[in-house]
């Protein structure tokens, strides 16, 4: 699976439930506990995070 198609499963899966995006991309690194965080305090934070996170590591 090439890096494109793997980013938009990622994201599609973000859209969903943001955490899981951005643990399939960094695993339980900082960043998979700052968006947990970010999703408690909302869904918007959360997911804008894990877009971010997934654009942004390539």
């Amino acid at each position: 699976m090439d890096s494109k198609t793997g980013d938009l499963l990622r994201i599609i899966l973000s859209l969903i439930i943001p955490p899981v995006g951005v643990f399939f991309q960094v695993g339980f690194g900082l960043h998979f506990w700052i968006n947990i965080l970010l999703t408690l305090l909302g869904y918007l934070p959360g997911l804008l995070h894990a877009i971010w996170v997934i654009l942004k590591k390539n």
